[in-house]
């Protein structure tokens, strides 16, 4: 996963990311809107760092939600707060690359 997940511990296990993503964790890049459009996880909706509180409807009553950005510092962020909102069930996914790569071995 990314340097920053690594480094702050916000990661898990790729196997337990992967059944996560398979069993159809919302996936959230929160990329800007130009990052997001250049490349994303497949199936990614974009709602960027800035604007988690202002869309934050957009999570509520989701089983699983995983969050990822370029190296997992945003997604760090993202996932922190989402937790101080009562939004609990939060991955951080680490990179959008991470997540894409995990997709391709989800069957």
């Amino acid at each position: 996963m990314g340097f920053f997940s690594n480094l702050f511990g916000n990661t898990v296990a790729n196997e337990e990311l992967a059944n996560k993503i398979n069993n159809g964790a919302m996936l959230v890049d929160v990329r800007s809107q130009g990052e997001f459009a250049a490349g994303s996880a497949k199936g990614a909706i974009n709602i960027p760092l800035e604007s988690i509180q202002s869309q934050l409807a957009k999570f509520k009553n989701k089983s699983h939600i995983v969050v990822f950005c370029r190296s997992g510092n945003r997604s760090g962020q993202a996932k922190a707060i989402l937790n101080q909102l009562g939004i609990t069930n939060v991955t951080n996914g680490g990179t959008w690359n991470d997540v894409a790569s995990l997709q391709s071995t989800v069957k």
